[in-house]
């Protein structure tokens, strides 16, 4: 398995998704056993706004020049199993205007402006999936 983790805060661990449909796609777990938004405690989503969301759309601005940004919360597969253990995670897509050639590679956000497209796949190669990662680090 890959070494996917950007960054971690007190609640929350940062880790840059496989697809890499867009440049920067992370997945944002909570360190809870949480299975609902609702059930959230006032200093996750704090720390969830400012040193996740804030740090997050700065540093995607910075690193590879994104436009704009989505988040979901997405919690369908965990009900696949027999016995769901739900858990409190988010997706984070940074979107682009324009493509980005980051260590030879070019990304286009074929779908900016738009809902995206979840068939959409970009695996990238081990060395640039932890150049992505190493970039990041870089700029936070």
């Amino acid at each position: 398995m890959k070494e996917n983790i950007i960054y971690e805060t007190k609640y929350w661990l940062v880790k840059l998704a496989d697809n890499q449909c867009t440049i920067g796609r992370c997945v944002i777990d909570t360190k809870s056993d949480c299975g609902e938004l609702s059930k959230l405690s006032k200093e996750e989503w704090d720390d969830f706004r400012v040193n996740v969301v804030v740090k997050l759309e700065f540093v995607m601005k910075k690193t590879f020049g994104a436009t704009m940004f989505n988040w979901t919360c997405l919690m369908n597969s965990y009900f696949k199993k027999e016995n769901p253990k739900p858990h409190v995670h988010f997706y984070f897509r940074p979107r682009y205007k324009n493509s980005v050639t980051f260590m030879g590679v070019t990304f286009i956000d074929k779908m900016f402006g738009h809902h995206y497209d979840k068939t959409i796949q970009n695996p990238v190669s081990e060395e640039v999936f932890l150049g992505i990662i190493n970039e990041i680090k870089k700029n936070l």
